[in-house]
């Protein structure tokens, strides 16, 4: 063993069925263990808000160590943690095969477990993570529902902050009334039989929670691309991935989930079809923590051997066989955020890769965290903390001007474009001036399908 873990990680699997994984004694042990390595090592002291709430505990505690800091105080720490795993995959020199053996989000993940198991349950969290649920009825009243959710709406705002816990001033995601599996129904693209890829590839489009209920166009942009490239497509969603569940620490939740959508996939996995995820936290979930959670399950191991982020596969495809003509130059640049759960992938920055296949276009990459963090982000405790940990992405978009700004991660380019209206308000104030104008959040895949002409 060399020190640093110059070795590639390795995780292990969640031993989520033992009765001592639910132990909070063994827990504060486990938690001990870390926070000093952590506390020694300090390397992500500017990775997310866990890790400088953890090391003021201990820089304000009686002996400047951690032996002086109660447990209770742990708390705040944990609660500030989104699971992006970055800490764990880019950061940390003490992940397994290290002896130390450090998996910071997993302990997190085993704290939130073992509060779930004695009762302690988020009320709100649980209910704002039921995303099948909530966008099936948002989606029937969708102008409504996109009405009361509006920033700004005085009268609908406040009493969503009362009473659900959503800051008034975060920026929410739209509803549709027609789902993207729907769409994909109606509107069928033509396969390019002129492709160079034609005939030598399919897939099945995982259409995730968020594009099928919130941002539709995501998917209607993935299917023409890749339709258009010469890729036979289905669309499935047989339901979430259950990262919203894994956030509140409901991991049986995850596991039944996992099992279900394995099952329906399985037969295009048998067949040997691509499993293409459009969106990273639910390809992450499906390659990386399902089959951590159920290593003995067959058909997960076989689901996540099978899956592939969207971006990377079109980058793969591009490698390959070579992309379709018509590639048309995006006037005036982009700014890419990297999503964390992208980069978690660890597969290389797949999005940027991507559109930098588009012809003479200045394409400008950002690597931090944007301060989202799923539902953690909206919420009133935390929203204003994760506005502080994106305000350098903010900034750094503001400064760069270009025409637009993009995520793999919808929510992350929400938050980012909030960020970067207040900058521009904050200096448009100082200046005396007008606030120079904000583009508004895309997704590199409608940029992609922009520049082919599909969208």
């Amino acid at each position: 063993m060399r020190e640093g873990s110059l070795e590639a990680p390795t995780r292990h699997p969640l031993d989520w069925n033992n009765p001592d994984f639910y132990d909070m004694e063994k827990i504060d042990a486990e938690m001990r263990r870390i926070f000093d390595i952590c506390h020694g090592c300090r390397r992500c002291f500017n990775l997310c808000d866990s890790f400088p709430r953890l090391f003021d505990l201990v820089d304000e505690s009686p002996s400047g160590e951690l032996d002086s800091v109660d447990s209770k105080d742990f708390k705040p720490v944990v609660d500030a943690c989104t699971l992006c795993d970055l800490c764990y995959v880019n950061k940390c020199p003490y992940v397994p095969p290290h002896e130390f053996n450090l998996d910071f989000p997993h302990l997190i993940l085993r704290y939130r477990a073992a509060e779930r198991a004695q009762g302690k349950k988020d009320f709100i969290g649980d209910q704002l993570s039921q995303t099948d649920r909530n966008g099936m009825l948002a989606g029937l009243v969708a102008p409504i529902a996109n009405w009361a959710t509006e920033r700004g709406n005085g009268l609908t705002r406040p009493l969503l902050e009362k009473l659900g816990d959503i800051h008034h001033d975060a920026a929410l995601p739209k509803f549709h009334g027609k789902s993207f599996t729907a769409l994909a129904k109606s509107d069928v693209p033509a396969t390019n039989a002129a492709a160079p890829a034609a005939g030598k590839r399919r897939a099945v489009l995982y259409a995730t929670c968020f594009v099928n209920n919130n941002n539709p166009d995501i998917g209607v942009a993935a299917q023409r691309i890749l339709a258009h490239n010469g890729v036979e497509l289905r669309v499935e969603y047989p339901g979430c991935c259950g990262m919203p569940r894994l956030e509140q620490g409901d991991i049986s939740d995850v596991a039944s989930k996992a099992r279900h959508v394995a099952s329906a996939l399985e037969k295009y996995v048998d067949e040997g079809w691509d499993i293409v995820a459009l969106i990273p936290s639910c390809a992450l979930m499906l390659k990386n923590e399902w089959p951590l959670i159920l290593p003995d399950d067959e058909k997960v191991k076989k689901l996540a051997a099978a899956t592939v982020d969207v971006s990377e596969y079109i980058v793969d495809i591009a490698r390959k066989e070579g992309l379709a003509p018509g590639l048309k130059p995006l006037e005036g640049g982009v700014t890419l955020h990297l999503a964390c759960h992208a980069r978690a992938q660890n597969i290389g920055a797949k999005a940027a890769d991507m559109l930098r296949l588009i012809p003479d276009s200045e394409i400008g990459v950002i690597e931090r965290c944007s301060g989202h963090g799923g539902s953690w982000g909206v919420r009133k405790e935390f929203f204003e903390v994760g506005m502080k940990v994106g305000k350098p992405v903010a900034r750094q978009a503001l400064k760069e001007a270009r025409a637009h700004v993009a995520s793999e991660c919808p929510l992350a380019a929400l938050h980012i474009v909030q960020g970067m209206e207040r900058e521009a308000a904050g200096k448009a104030n100082e200046a005396g001036a007008a606030a120079p104008k904000v583009p508004p959040p895309s997704h590199p895949l409608e940029l992609l399908a922009k520049a082919y002409g599909l969208m």
